[in-house]
Formats: structure tokens, sequence, C-alpha cells
């Protein structure tokens, strides 16, 4: 069994995003998330299977070696607290931008501005390199919701087309990180099965710049 080859992804976009990529690189699951209840999909390979979590999980189960490698959105591995990955490549898919958001008339200057969002760590990180002192409420969606009931000042999320905030009198104020989906190595799988891992490293590589 420690010939086999374990991918994490989740499902949704970077799911049906990354499935060119992983086909040029030569794996196909032979099942559909979305209609399989299965979480442990097999592919055209006996030896390589997908196992389908939670976007926010993927990084813990490549950390912790229940997968070889996984597919992960940068916003989540911002978030993420461990060290025992690698991110060897940027998948270009998934993407949007992590925004400071709100209603143009509050100061972001001055006052002690509370902030809404589900990426806490992020939003801290970002502030404390300007030197500002935060109070950040973590919620889990409907970020738009917060500044409209007053409770908070502005929000941090993803932005893609920008539709969602213009539609709830919000606008994007200042860029925090530009996100994309990337591929991430369990550290031990790298050493172990080093020549496998990298293999499928360099062949998402070439499916990436086709």
């Amino acid at each position: 069994m420690n010939d086999m080859l374990t991918i994490a992804v989740s499902k949704g976009r970077i799911f049906k995003e990354a499935l060119p990529l992983l086909a040029a690189a030569g794996v196909v699951p032979l099942e559909d998330p979305d209609t399989s209840r299965k979480l442990i999909l097999p592919t055209n390979h006996e030896d390589v299977k997908l196992i389908v979590i939670r976007a926010t999980d993927v990084p813990t189960y490549v950390e912790y070696g229940a997968a070889d490698l996984g597919i992960a959105g940068k916003d989540v591995l911002m978030e993420y607290e461990g060290d025992g990955l690698y991110e060897p490549l940027d998948l270009k898919i998934g993407r949007c931008r992590m925004m400071l958001a709100g209603p143009r008339q509050v100061r972001v200057e001055g006052a002690r501005l509370r902030i809404a969002t589900k990426y806490v760590a992020s939003t801290r990180r970002y502030f404390a390199e300007q030197g500002k002192q935060v109070e950040i409420i973590k919620l889990y969606g409907s970020m738009e919701l917060a500044p409209l009931v007053k409770l908070a000042d502005l929000i941090v999320d993803l932005v893609d087309t920008g539709n969602t905030l213009r539609a709830n009198g919000l606008e994007p104020l200042e860029l925090i990180a530009d996100i994309s989906s990337r591929l991430i190595v369990n550290k031990a799988a790298m050493k172990m099965k080093h020549a496998r891992v990298k293999d499928f490293i360099e062949r998402m590589a070439a499916a990436v710049d086709k």
C-alpha cells in the first residue's frame, strides 16, 4: 500500500477546475464527486486515489499524511497554522482576490475598526504589518451583511467579480492577497515516495503551462 498515491481535493469550483489539469497529468476519477456518495474516489490508476473533503481540511489531511498531496486555495493555506507542507506549484485555477471591503464613506485611518471575516489569521497579519490594531469578528458567511447592520465597519472576504459587494452598497478598498489554488505535498511523502511525487508535480506543472 505504500505505493498508493492519495490526493486530497474539495468539491465545487476548485475540483471542477482541477479536473482538466489532473486529466492532462494522467489522472481521471472513475466517479463524479457531485453524484457519488463515496469520499474516496478510485481513478484510472489502481495506485492513485482521490479523497474528497472540505476545502479547509485539505492542508490538515496532507500535513498528517492521510493524503500525500492536495489541492487547496491560497486563502485556506494562509489561514492554516501547520508547517508540515510543501507548496511546490501554483495551479492558476480558482483565482480571486482577498480584499478589504466596505462602504465608501468608512475611514480606514483613525478609529479602531471592527472587521468581520472568516479569514481571521490573514486579517490580523495584514493589519499587524501596518501597525494597526483592529477588532476581528469571525463570521462563516454573508460577510456583506455585517456593515449593513452595523456589526462591523469593514469586511475581509474573497472577491471575484465584485457584483455581490456592489449589490450591497460596498466596494473593494484594499488588496490583501491574490488567491489561486496550489498543489501541496506532505513532507514525509516527498522523501518516502520521492520519484512518484516528483513525477506527479512535473506532470501537473506541464498541464498548467499548456
